[in-house]
């Protein structure tokens, strides 16, 4: 969430120069809302303070008093009632409105204005024709969309066999290369959060449509990003703590309200699927160069298992609501002859940790600030495997099993087109 004197002070500018990412935010009539807030405001003060004037007079009030005190009754209740009520709708409006991208974000208004940064590995070239996953997982008898559709629904699979233990394995490598080699500590967190999380975050109230809620209250949640970041909701944190690093692997759950007719074949957009987060809470000083260790840690990743992949700088038009900067990190699919979204590294600077009330004290006695957060994917085990069946296949429809992952695999060394099927 931005702060209201910033707002006050850029809302119109914002509108002006980024219509692609404000233009819906309802800022056109923000600064008249919060004219009119003040104006009842200065009003409503002026008339307390006459009110307090008369109270004080000593002595049986002259009936003049009396008609003039009455008259203030009834100004003030409603310059109250107009003060909130213009208020609640500046609150409202606020919760809405994005953050405000770096200087470095590319502009544009949607993902054509997206910028390579870089790109690592190159494509393998068969000498057959490739096959998506969803051919090569039911080939092999590894993964089962019919079933998954029989148990819940569209955008469900079930994984078997070699799948499900190479779910595992991507999991075990990706915590190992966070937790041992790149200082991150692992966290377990609860799999529901309340609202006030999903608030802090930023997926509410704007994205409720993408939810699954109980019939509690709670959430599903749709990323460890909502439960690890909101560890220190509400709290004060010494600066020399941070920064703080943590991982998590969480199933995770969304409805993908907005993305009909996008990836439907295949297990690229589920309902559910495993995730594991990276997260980072740091000196706003120290965020910028904390994203790009933070990008380098997922991608190294990728490079342990040799797929290839490449850096996308978000641009305005495309940026993620809360985030002021994001690098998406794109894996080759051989399958569907294009890059796709595995990870999404974000800074998020201190929008997320206003709304958490996420601070920090340098010192005794100096104001307190409003830490900066970072999130990355890092990674999900779904769209891993899948980039690993598409460019490890081979042409008997068998899978060769990456280098980093086979001591995860107790050895194994490929899916043959004949093992582990159902």
């Amino acid at each position: 969430m931005l702060p209201r004197e910033y707002l006050r002070e850029n809302a119109e500018r914002l509108l002006a120069e980024m219509p692609e990412r404000f233009g819906k935010a309802g800022l056109e009539t923000y600064v008249e809302l919060d004219r009119e807030r003040r104006d009842a405001v200065t009003k409503l003060e002026e008339k307390r303070r006459r009110r307090n004037e008369l109270s004080a007079i000593k002595g049986k009030p002259a009936p003049e008093a009396l008609e003039e005190m009455k008259a203030l009754k009834e100004e003030i209740r409603a310059l109250e009632e107009r003060a909130e009520q213009a208020d609640h709708m500046l609150a409202a409006v606020e919760k809405g409105v994005p953050n405000v991208p770096q200087a470095s974000v590319p502009r544009g208004k949607d993902e054509t204005s997206n910028v390579v940064e870089r790109s690592w590995g190159a494509p393998p070239q068969f000498a057959f024709p490739a096959q998506a996953h969803w051919d090569l997982g039911p080939g092999l008898g590894i993964l089962d969309f019919e079933r998954g559709v029989k148990l819940a629904g569209a955008r469900f699979t079930v994984l078997f066999g070699a799948a499900a233990r190479m779910s595992r394995a991507l999991i075990q490598f990706f915590l190992d290369v966070h937790v041992d080699e790149q200082g991150y500590t692992e966290v377990l967190p609860p799999f529901l959060a309340n609202a006030d999380s999903l608030f802090g975050t930023g997926q509410l109230p704007k994205f409720a449509a993408d939810l699954f809620q109980t019939t509690e209250g709670y959430y599903l949640i749709p990323t460890a990003e909502v439960p690890v970041t909101n560890l220190h909701r509400d709290e004060i944190l010494p600066a020399d703590t941070l920064p703080l690093l943590y991982t998590a692997c969480t199933p995770c759950f969304r409805s993908e309200a907005g993305s009909a007719g996008r990836d439907t074949r295949g297990m690229i957009r589920q309902h559910q699927f495993d995730k594991v987060e990276v997260v980072m809470l740091v000196r706003p000083e120290e965020s910028a160069a904390a994203l790009e260790t933070l990008t380098a840690h997922n991608e190294e990743l990728l490079r342990r298992l040799e797929l290839p992949y490449r850096v996308v700088s978000l641009s305005t038009g495309d940026l993620g609501f809360a985030s002021a900067k994001t690098y998406d990190l794109e894996v080759w699919l051989p399958g569907m002859n294009a890059y796709k979204e595995i990870s999404s590294c974000s800074n998020f600077e201190a929008f997320q940790a206003r709304r958490a009330s996420i601070r920090l004290r340098r010192a005794e006695g100096e104001r307190l600030e409003f830490v900066h957060t970072l999130n990355g994917s890092g990674l999900p085990v779904g769209r891993t495997l899948v980039a690993i069946l598409e460019n490890y296949q081979r042409a008997d429809g068998s899978v060769a099993i990456p280098k980093a992952l086979q001591p995860y695999m107790r050895g194994l060394k490929e899916i043959g087109v004949r093992s582990l099927k159902v």
